[in-house]
């Protein structure tokens, strides 16, 4: 079953704001009290008790469960590549989506390792997007259709789900969509990626420069158009499906957290039910993820991409279920001090 959320316009995500789901306070305080009732001093499992919370608020269940956990991973290529700032040639993106769909790739394992069903979605990857350094990277009408793509692709019947892309040169985009919500520096966001050497680095902050400046008059979805890809557009549509639907989100790294960053810009409430898997080696995604409030579930150095750091994740936040609902409660241990 695939979510029926759906946008006609950039414009009309405004509208739909007031009737996206909120977190069920009842069900968090709930949880939190359960939490307090269990064979552990209080706070004792410290973050993942405020996984277990997060997750029964927004399944509105004390005891909150994932029996099926989803992971899409959406795949773009970028007219900005145009302007020297990747080390590979496109032609990688479609190499590696099809390795993702042989099950060769490092998200096929976690996956499998962390009980997630991977989709992988490629977008027109014979068709770029702009240089956004000269022009729009998208009309809205490639924007919405990607967006829509993404919403599309959302499994209601899931209880999380997991968001990655892969694209050449989308190190770029994330830098540009960052500084354009954010503000500062083009060289406070952008970073090696796959491995850019420095005058790769000096390439990537003048195209990002510059196209930032170019469309500095964008806001909200307006910047996802200006500025980013087929899979920023398609990993927002999820985000927002997923939303409608109650299901929370983890986010990757700092690719996936940028790609967000218009949705932040519209509402920040429009991430309260994300989660960021891991924090990027990526300088950029540091300074994102203070901007943004959000603290991640991991620290692991990682700086892959693919949705790599969300689904390894995804392990912590099982655990976190696994205490939350089978440990006993003082009472039922019968154990003295609750």
């Amino acid at each position: 079953m695939t979510s029926k959320f759906e946008l006609s316009s950039l414009d009309a995500l405004k509208t739909k704001l007031a009737d996206l789901p909120q977190v069920d306070n009842a069900a968090s305080e709930a949880a939190r009290t359960r939490q307090d009732s269990l064979t552990k001093p209080p706070g004792a499992l410290g973050r993942l008790e405020e996984l277990a919370i997060f997750m029964a608020g927004w399944q509105r269940a004390e005891k909150p469960v994932i029996d099926r956990a989803q992971a899409l991973v959406f795949a773009g290529n970028h007219g900005v590549c145009a302007q020297g700032v990747n080390p590979f040639p496109q032609e990688v993106t479609v190499q590696m989506v099809a390795n993702f769909k042989a099950g060769g790739a490092a998200i096929n394992q976690l996956c499998r390792a962390n009980g997630a069903d991977l989709s992988v979605i490629a977008l027109e990857l014979d068709r770029p997007t702009q240089d956004f350094t000269t022009t729009a990277a998208m009309v809205e009408s490639d924007t919405l259709k990607a967006f829509n793509t993404g919403a599309e692709a959302v499994d209601k019947t899931s209880k999380i789900l997991i968001l990655g892309e892969m694209g050449i040169g989308n190190s770029t985009v994330a830098a540009a969509l960052a500084n354009a919500v954010f503000g500062g520096e083009a060289i406070d966001w952008v970073g090696r990626g796959t491995g850019s050497d420095d005058e790769g680095v000096a390439r990537k902050v003048s195209a990002v420069e510059r196209g930032v400046e170019l469309h500095k008059t964008a806001q909200g979805l307006q910047i996802l158009s200006s500025l980013g890809g087929r899979e920023q557009a398609a990993i927002c549509g999820a985000i927002v499906a997923a939303r409608a639907a109650r299901i929370p989100v983890i986010l990757d790294g700092y690719i996936c957290t940028a790609a967000a960053a218009p949705l932040y810009a519209v509402s920040p409430n429009l991430l309260d039910h994300c989660l960021v898997g891991h924090r990027s080696v990526e300088p950029g995604h540091q300074k994102l993820l203070a901007a943004m409030d959000k603290e991640p579930v991991l620290d692991f150095d990682m700086r892959l991409g693919e949705g790599s750091g969300a689904a390894l994740a995804l392990g912590i936040l099982r655990s976190a279920l696994e205490c939350h609902n089978g440990m006993a409660t003082f009472a039922e241990a019968g154990v003295s001090g609750g």
